[in-house]
């Protein structure tokens, strides 16, 4: 039996999902931009999976920019936003803690000539509401605060922290990559927000970016005017596809969902949290039901990780899973890089079981033990 629980990195497609995309991955395959019949047929279907992930999301079809996932999402919102403003407002204030698309972009935009404010969190991985009041000036052109923390679950305050952005009159951008299919979103107090697919067991290679109609904004890729002139480039039908028939699924089935896997997160933490020094990161409340990040004692995660030989966890985000240094995120929240080094993120989803969580805890538990009289005997 193979037991996967690093769904915050990627999650397995639906079938339905799957089934939705069949067509155009075969005889369906025409380019939705082509006039003849065919190509009319696949713009037809991208018009609906447009449709499907306006309604999960609550807004206008013609604010939705494909893209080829949540980075690409980033970097065009951010860029678009910052250098159609360039000359006019040349303040950034973002988190600590974002993602490292967020933190990337913004360290490329300093290097232009931007100013870019990183605001700290707390042990609970919030912000404080007084710190970013007292960080916004009247040259904020813009506010990037993560929806959901990737490694943590921690939920950001966003519609008070739009609120205070919008006063200052500036623009509030939010990396929603683990919120969109999963929590239910309201989207009036936001500009701009991105999201992927594969995040809520769509495909792979498609995501998109929300910008609210009247922001001004600039394209960053040229080249035939597709997705309202904003990002060119011919549509991947079949992936769209897929994203439109998850935004459905999710929408359908997300209060389903949260009960049977929060019900399943809780009961794999409260045994995990039995294990003496074991320590919880982040808030406990304000968190996403599917995730849990603990850090464990006398044990490096990595280890760990190689013993739970048919066990998927992370020791982090996904995209930072190949530098062994302690998670920044974690440290940003007060971790020592022991503390930070010995964290696992669970994050589960609807497909995984009872027994899956039982067959971790006790294998975990194994690890731990044996790692501990290992280190008693020495």
């Amino acid at each position: 039996m193979f037991i996967y629980l690093d769904n915050n990195a990627t999650t397995q497609i639906a079938p339905e999902v799957l089934e939705a995309m069949m067509p155009y991955l075969t005889y369906n395959f025409a380019n939705a931009s082509s006039t003849h019949a065919f190509g009319l047929r696949a713009s037809d279907a991208v018009k609906k999976a447009r449709q499907q992930v306006a309604d999960l999301v609550s807004c206008e079809t013609n604010e939705i920019i494909f893209t080829s996932g949540a980075t690409e999402a980033i970097n065009l919102g951010i860029k678009g936003v910052t250098l159609a403003n360039f000359g006019f407002k040349n303040h950034i204030i973002t988190s600590q803690t974002e993602h490292k698309a967020v933190l990337d972009t913004c360290k490329y935009l300093e290097s232009i000539g931007f100013e870019i404010t990183y605001l700290p969190v707390g042990e609970d991985g919030l912000i404080s509401i007084t710190n970013l009041e007292n960080a916004l000036r009247p040259q904020t052109l813009l506010v990037a605060i993560m929806w959901v923390n990737n490694e943590t679950g921690v939920i950001q305050p966003i519609d008070e922290i739009a609120e205070i952005t919008h006063n200052n009159g500036s623009l509030f951008f939010t990396d929603a990559t683990q919120a969109v299919g999963k929590i239910s979103l309201n989207l009036k107090n936001i500009d701009m927000l991105s999201f992927s697919a594969h995040k809520f067991h769509g495909p792979k290679g498609i995501g998109g970016l929300y910008v609210k109609k009247g922001v001004k904004f600039e394209s960053q890729i040229h080249g035939g005017g597709h997705e309202f002139g904003l990002r060119s480039g011919t549509s991947n039908v079949p992936a769209i596809v897929g994203l439109g028939a998850a935004c459905e699924l999710s929408q359908n089935c997300m209060i389903e969902t949260k009960e049977i896997v929060e019900l399943l997160r809780d009961y794999l933490e409260l045994e995990l949290l039995k294990i003496s020094g074991t320590i919880l990161n982040g808030n406990k409340k304000n968190r996403l039901y599917n995730v849990s990040n603990l850090s464990f004692p006398y044990i490096d995660a990595n280890v760990l990780i190689g013993q739970l030989k048919n066990i998927a966890v992370s020791n982090g985000s996904a995209c930072t899973a190949s530098i062994v240094q302690p998670s920044h995120v974690l440290k940003a929240m007060g971790n020592t890089d022991e503390q930070a080094m010995a964290a696992i993120r669970f994050s589960l989803c609807k497909y995984n079981t009872k027994d899956e969580i039982d067959i971790t805890i006790n294998e975990i538990k194994r690890v731990i033990r044996n790692q501990f009289m290992s280190i008693t005997t020495d």
